[in-house]
């Protein structure tokens, strides 16, 4: 079988400019996640809690270290500029590369116990003359300036989800041969029939939030007209893969409690890698306002709400939420 991901990447370093430096470091993201997959898969890596706490205040498990060291040292001949982890407090330094790698290195690890698929999250930004190589410049750049986006599935099969700028491909490993050996297009439809969230939170999210959601429980009787489904595995990862392949809406809103109030997932590491390869698969991403990518990037661990999925969908949830800043505007 041929490694259908290294005549992908093959074909990509021929582009020129900084091609060949993405195609390499998306080479050794693809080897380490191997690696990763198998840890877990066997059962190699330890589960429980770490004993303390990341950059973004989440206790740390012996799996998000593992990933974070496994990636760091795949990624030391790969010709990156710096490095930014979710795991990490500062971006580390190195070499002297045209790129930024940003990463979450194992999403969703709170669900390992469960079985649940997780994931790893990457986002690849051009390292410019204007930074001055000061990586607190480099990462400031809001997502539309992404080099490449991309993110592992580590469940029944492992799974790279990746766009370089023009489309979403999915990519299958197939450990038989050892090669990313199939490959496919995504492409989300516009109208959803599906939605994930949380609905624990329903007491804590603005009021027109909730007549949104409400009118999708109602189904064929509400305004929408038409059932809608619900699934929701509380791992960005797997949700993501789900609505890249039979498209749907999921929303992660900022809500009433000051730990949210805010947003709970990182834009840098999670929101703007998700959002590119959901928009470059047809479909759409906003932060509750407008659109995730043109958000500018505040701090390095800064969280924002997230919501994505089909086109239709999107925009009329943005207008629902839209409702809710304007309530809390007149209110100021």
């Amino acid at each position: 079988m041929d490694d259908v991901l290294k005549g992908y990447l093959d074909r990509l370093s021929g582009e020129g400019g900084d091609a060949l430096a993405v195609a390499a470091v998306i080479a050794a993201l693809a080897r380490a996640a191997v690696e990763l997959h198998a840890a877990i898969r066997n059962g190699v890596a330890p589960t429980g809690d770490g004993g303390r706490a990341n950059a973004s205040g989440e206790v740390q498990k012996p799996l998000d270290l593992l990933a974070d060291e496994l990636f760091l040292t795949a990624l030391q001949s790969a010709p990156l500029h710096c490095y930014a982890s979710e795991e990490q407090e500062q971006p580390i330094l190195m070499g002297g590369g045209s790129l930024a790698l940003a990463m979450d290195p194992l999403d969703g690890s709170s669900n390992i116990e469960t079985n649940i698929a997780v994931g790893t999250i990457f986002s690849l930004l051009p390292v410019l003359p204007e930074h001055g190589g000061r990586p607190e410049r480099i990462f400031a750049q809001a997502g539309h300036a992404q080099r490449a986006a991309g993110f592992f599935v580590y469940g029944a099969q492992l799974l790279l989800i990746l766009t370089c700028g023009a489309g979403t491909e999915c990519f299958v490993f197939d450990p038989t041969t050892g090669k990313y050996g199939r490959r496919t297009s995504c492409r989300i439809p516009a109208q959803a029939c599906e939605y994930s969230i949380n609905a624990a939170n329903r007491r804590h999210w603005p009021r027109p939030l909730q007549r949104y959601l409400r009118g999708l429980e109602l189904g064929g009787a509400g305004p929408r007209g038409r059932d809608f489904g619900m699934r929701y595995a509380g791992s960005l990862v797997a949700d993501g893969y789900r609505i890249l392949q039979r498209g749907g809406i999921f929303l992660y809103p900022a809500d009433a409690r000051d730990s949210h109030s805010s947003g709970r997932l990182r834009q840098l590491y999670e929101a703007n890698p998700i959002a590119f390869c959901i928009e470059q698969a047809g479909g759409a991403a906003s932060d509750g306002v407008g659109r995730m990518l043109d958000r500018p990037q505040g701090d390095l661990h800064g969280k924002v709400p997230l919501i994505f999925g089909s086109r239709d969908e999107v925009e009329i949830a943005t207008r629902h939420l839209a409702q809710s800043a304007a309530v809390s505007t007149a209110a100021e």
